[in-house]
């Protein structure tokens, strides 16, 4: 079994450049935040690719990505609520549901064995309307023309957050029932 592939190298530089993406945050130098998050989201579309292309999908790369991606995403929510960027209402949304999937995950593992969960399609595209707020967030923080996000962006996001939230709760109790 191969653990550095290509598309695993492309995970891990995803990860590596998080310190970054947080410091920029931290110094409030949005431009070099967004520049770093849409390398961090271009490396996520390319992993995927490249190891669906030359079928190079792994364990550690199926465990990594999803991780990372959670990690910019949670690093991004909290930090622009506390700079009152973000509502920290839905940052509070956001990082709760991605606790309980990995606390539901943690307790599916050790109690019963169950190791994996299947991102679903609700799932994913909850993920992408996370990532696309931050990043239009971003842009109209860095370009004066783009107007900052409406609230009805943060409740669309919210409500696909809460939706997929109940989704994957759903899931895991019939995985449960099923064991």
């Amino acid at each position: 079994m191969r653990i550095l592939s290509i598309p695993n190298a492309i995970t891990l530089f995803r990860i590596l450049i998080m310190p970054f993406f947080v410091a920029a945050l931290l110094y409030e130098r949005y431009d070099y935040a967004l520049a770093l998050f849409a390398v961090a989201a271009i490396s996520d579309a390319l992993d995927g690719l490249v190891a669906r292309i030359t079928k190079q999908k792994t364990i550690i790369g199926a465990f990594l990505d999803p991780l990372a991606d959670k990690c910019i995403l949670v690093i991004a929510f909290i930090l622009l609520s506390l700079q009152y960027w973000m509502p920290k209402w839905l940052t509070i949304i956001v990082v709760s549901r991605d606790l309980i999937i990995v606390i539901g995950w943690l307790l599916l593992y050790l109690g019963y064995h169950i190791t994996k969960i299947e991102p679903s399609i609700l799932g994913k595209i909850t993920s992408a309307s996370q990532f696309l707020i931050v990043a239009y967030l971003l842009l109209s923080i860095n370009i004066q023309n783009i107007p900052p996000p409406g609230d009805w962006m943060f409740w669309a996001v919210a409500a696909l957050t809460i939706v997929s939230g109940f989704q994957y709760v759903r899931r895991a109790l019939r995985q449960l029932n099923e064991k």
